[in-house]
């Protein structure tokens, strides 16, 4: 995905949905992402939103025990990143449906 500014609002919620899959940590919710299409993703972006999320109160953590080094932060959804992840899915659903819509002609450049 190319365009920066649109990515930055998808990501918020595609990392709301990926943690009410199961409890995550950054690491393992990064390389989900990739695995997923998000290519160039790095730990440099989700990190502060994962910190953001929280100050907001739309996930919970716990410091766990690691076999492979430190601790590790693991996140899941409160009450309120539920509500954050059902009103951004239908807001997604809508605009897709509008998108499809206006593009339900398009040909991919010709005119």
């Amino acid at each position: 995905m190319k365009n920066p500014q649109l990515l930055k609002g998808l990501l918020e919620g595609c990392i709301l949905k990926l943690i009410s899959d199961g409890e995550t940590y950054g690491y393992e919710l990064v390389e989900n992402l990739k695995k997923y299409g998000f290519r160039d993703i790095s730990e440099g972006t989700v990190y502060p939103l994962l910190i953001r999320l929280k100050k907001n109160k739309l996930l919970n953590s716990k410091d766990r025990e690691s076999p492979y080094g430190p601790k590790r932060k693991y996140y899941s959804l409160s009450e309120e990143g539920e509500k954050e992840l059902e009103s951004f899915y239908r807001t997604w659903r809508e605009l897709c449906n509008v998108i499809d819509l206006i593009f339900k002609d398009y040909e991919g450049g010709e005119h």
